[in-house]
């Protein structure tokens, strides 16, 4: 069992007195079921409800009162009707809107009750909620399992090691060799557990394969009709090999579809958790809007899954540097997917920032807010002189502050921009990706000026 750290949030969502009742966001095969159960054994009694289930769906399709509901739940399940410390879980609520529109009362009539849904396409099964208990839930996403919790599992004395800011020199080689087996892997819960298993590629194959097919028949359920199912079939097909490029809809993946269909299908993906449309920023400082008119990058739900996909999963064996490998992508998308896996709550949205002008184009991988700041983050290789659009942004920016992902050591450098500006450039290998937010409150003690 791989711990996950949205058990840290869970926990203090337990704690609060003013909670309302959860609910877990998340593509399927994220491990959303997994983790509750996991959280529900620190409880005195713990109830699991999957509403694909009719005898438990059959609950909330009945009683409209959710008083009498609590009490038919409690009789059946042989609970006293004053049972302390209970966790109710409602797995797959998306399967009925009855039961979505129950939430809103746990908190008012069931106050000391602790109520966590979850829902791999919950996002379409609103369209069929007639009142939607706005502002009475709490939201939380649970991502794909990062490089942090994958290490936490296979050697947990590197992952004690991965916490120390800065990161020894003596640990860089090894973290670099075990991040190097996870980004061939990746983070879906039932690959990993495969690959920990038996720590053979070859026999990921059928449950990659299984994954997509499983992705591909959820398309029947939220497709409007035979032509959108469709595109959304071709996009699921085609999209590693656009992963974390800036994508036009018109005729996506060399089709002959246009850019309605397609940008219909992507929100789509989005909304069920399979991709996101990443949008560029044109500013240097918060606040920071994303240009929806703009390109957007694509990001997949999983970089281990895209490498099966493309077929470059096997150019990353024994490989040293991993921006070698598909002109960059791979690495560039992976680290984006562990920053993003940092993130609990679904307001984030990662941006870029680009600078688009006739006679200079400009684009860095990543803007990152922190604090009152918006952080540069590129992810490559390469000298610092070669940080053009880098220095295009530091040249604007309010601040002296940013990052470089890359193979090699931890190290920090004074740098200066061709027009003079001078700047702080923090250098981070690739597998401290979901460490950004720590070694950002390091970065700003130790350098708060120039």
């Amino acid at each position: 069992m791989i711990q996950r750290n949205l058990t840290q949030q869970l926990e203090l969502w337990k704690a609060r007195g003013s909670r309302k009742p959860l609910i877990i966001r998340g593509a399927r095969q994220v491990g959303k079921t997994t983790l509750v159960n996991q959280f529900g054994q620190g409880f005195a009694r713990y109830i699991y409800l999957n509403l694909e289930l009719p005898k438990d769906r059959e609950l909330f399709e009945r009683f409209e009162d959710v008083k009498q509901l609590v009490q038919a739940l409690f009789l059946r399940e042989g609970v006293p009707s004053d049972q302390p410390d209970l966790l109710i879980f409602i797995d797959e609520i998306q399967e009925s809107p009855k039961a979505i529109q129950s939430l809103r009362y746990f908190k008012e009539d069931f106050p000391d009750l602790y109520i966590i849904a979850a829902g791999s396409l919950l996002e379409h099964a609103l369209a069929d909620v007639q009142s939607f208990p706005v502002g009475r839930v709490e939201y939380l996403n649970l991502h794909p399992v990062n490089f942090e919790e994958f290490l936490a599992k296979e050697n947990p004395q590197a992952h004690q090691v991965l916490g120390e800011v800065p990161l020894p020199e003596f640990a860089h080689i090894i973290l670099l060799e075990l991040f190097h087996q996870y980004a061939i892997v990746g983070g879906l819960p039932e690959v990993l557990a495969a690959y920990i298993e038996g720590k053979d590629f070859t026999a990921l194959v059928p449950v990659y394969e299984s994954l997509i097919q499983s992705f591909k028949d959820d398309v029947s359920k939220y497709a409007r009709n035979t032509s959108g199912a469709r595109v959304l079939r071709h996009i699921i097909e085609t999209a590693p090999f656009e992963a974390d490029s800036r994508i036009k809809f018109q005729n996506f993946g060399k089709s002959s579809y246009q850019s309605r269909e397609v940008g219909e299908a992507m929100r789509s993906l989005e909304l069920a958790g399979l991709l996101k449309l990443v949008y560029p920023t044109t500013s240097v400082e918060l606040p920071a809007l994303p240009d929806l008119k703009k390109s957007p990058r694509l990001q997949l739900l999983d970089t281990g899954l895209m490498n099966y996909q493309a077929g470059v999963q096997k150019d990353l064996l024994g490989i040293q540097d991993l921006n070698q490998v598909f002109r960059g992508k791979v690495i560039q998308h992976l680290v984006t997917q562990q920053v993003i896996s940092t993130q609990f709550l679904p307001s984030y949205k990662p941006m870029f920032w680009v600078r688009e002008r006739s006679d200079a184009q400009a684009e860095v991988d990543l803007a990152y807010p922190y604090r009152s700041l918006l952080v540069p983050v590129e992810v490559k290789s390469g000298k610092e002189g070669k940080l053009r659009s880098l220095h295009q942004f530091m040249d604007r920016a309010p601040h002296h502050f940013a990052v470089r992902f890359h193979a090699n050591s931890f190290s920090v450098e004074k740098v200066a921009t061709p027009a003079g500006k001078e700047f702080y450039l923090m250098n981070l290998p690739y597998f401290l990706s979901t460490r950004l937010e720590q070694y950002l409150d390091w970065f700003m003690q130790q350098y708060p000026s120039l």
